[in-house]
């Protein structure tokens, strides 16, 4: 078990056995909260958590059954003692695409430390934002669903999160968060529909989760660092990705990320290290993908450091981006792409101690042998090679 795993696990069981003692009960339905879907409970569900953050004792705040519409609401610290978000409830957001404003998020949690969030689903109703998209309108600005920022010491278990217009979960700034058991959803076909973005970030793990979205599942941004994603369930959506980096010619690297025992299922990539082809001091090191099954996922393995969408406006440049010290360990299973693994690295900062360990990718439906395509990269195989290595 890694020092990350270990760390997390410890945080969870010390967090959870501090709320043993007398915990201070908020429901929020006492503070107006209607289960009817249509009731505005922002305001109801502000004083709770108000209420809670005052309280000198560790607080519960309790969403029963039923359907409690939210518009945006910041959940703000810093609070007096530790608390539980209990829910047993869904949250909505207002249907119309426009109903979020202009704030970029939909539910913000704020400078908080020391919380629990338990059980749950947030349904964004994402549909009318995707149509106001694909229709060329102008729309509202990109709204996160469900956002932490300068917060730390947190567990999120149990949360169903569904199609949200943006990314579902968004960490920024953040230290110490654990994420597991989620289940996020939303068409294949939806827009930047990311399951869980983290940037500028440290200690943060994902484990024994379903992401099924129209983008990356998990997308790890610059300064995202010390991190354990593990057993993950993968499709459809883009795969799990480090980047975009190097979109500005400042910006923190990315270190230390292990990706483990997950499933990847007809997704558009696999594991994907992508970066923009322009300068910049950006960097992603230490970095370990190992134990993953591919079922005829597109480019299962593959580092893009000409990373242009739509390829319009692309910079056309070289990437300073510098990747290192990527190992790839037991990935076995099915292309959907005959290049099975495709290393395309940057012609002034070459891709450097790449290893291939025990790699077993078959090109899926066809007689043809899968192929591995390096561009730039340098590094070592061993084991089983299936395709035949290009390092």
């Amino acid at each position: 078990m890694s020092k990350l795993s270990i760390s997390c696990t410890f945080f969870i069981i010390s967090f959870i056995t501090l709320f043993q003692s007398s915990i201070e009960a908020y429901n929020v339905i006492s503070f107006g909260a209607k289960p009817d879907g249509q009731t505005d409970s922002t305001q109801a569900f502000t004083n709770a958590w108000e209420a809670a953050c005052k309280s000198t004792r560790p607080a519960a705040i309790n969403v029963p059954k039923g359907r409690f519409l939210i518009k945006p609401i910041f959940f703000n610290g810093t609070c007096n003692n530790k608390i539980v978000f209990q829910i047993n409830g869904t949250i909505v957001a207002p249907s119309s695409y426009s109903a979020l404003g202009d704030s970029g998020f939909w539910i913000m949690f704020y400078k908080v430390s020391r919380l629990i969030i338990s059980g749950g689903k947030f349904d964004a109703k994402g549909a009318a934002y995707w149509a106001c998209r694909k229709s060329g309108k102008s729309c509202p600005p990109l709204p996160r669903s469900l956002t932490f920022m300068e917060s730390s010491n947190i567990v999120v278990s149990g949360l169903k999160s569904l199609n949200s217009r943006y990314f579902h979960i968004a960490i920024d700034d953040c230290e110490n968060i654990a994420l597991k058991k989620l289940n996020i959803s939303a068409p294949s076909w939806s827009p930047n529909t990311d399951g869980i973005h983290i940037q500028s970030s440290s200690g943060i793990s994902i484990t024994d989760s379903s992401i099924k979205t129209g983008d990356d599942c998990i997308s790890l941004g610059p300064g995202s660092k010390n991190l354990l994603i593990k057993r993950i369930t993968c499709g459809p959506g883009h795969g799990i990705s480090i980047g975009s980096l190097g979109d500005s010619a400042h910006e923190d690297g990315v270190e230390n990320v292990t990706v483990s025992d997950s499933t990847f299922s007809k997704t558009e990539n696999g594991v994907r290290i992508k970066t923009w082809a322009r300068p910049s001091n950006g960097f992603a090191k230490n970095i370990n993908f190992q134990n993953i099954i591919m079922k005829n996922a597109y480019n299962p393995i593959i580092i893009d450091q000409y990373y242009c969408p739509g390829r319009k406006g692309c910079p056309n440049q070289s990437s300073g981006v510098k990747i290192s010290g990527v190992t790839y360990k037991n990935i076995k299973g099915t292309s959907a792409t005959k290049v099975a693994i495709n290393f395309d690295c940057s012609s002034s900062n070459p891709c450097t101690g790449i290893e291939l360990q025990d790699i077993n990718l078959s090109y899926n439906n066809s007689k043809a042998a899968a192929s591995a395509y390096c561009k730039n990269a340098q590094g070592s195989s061993s084991g089983v090679e299936v395709p035949k290595s290009c390092l």
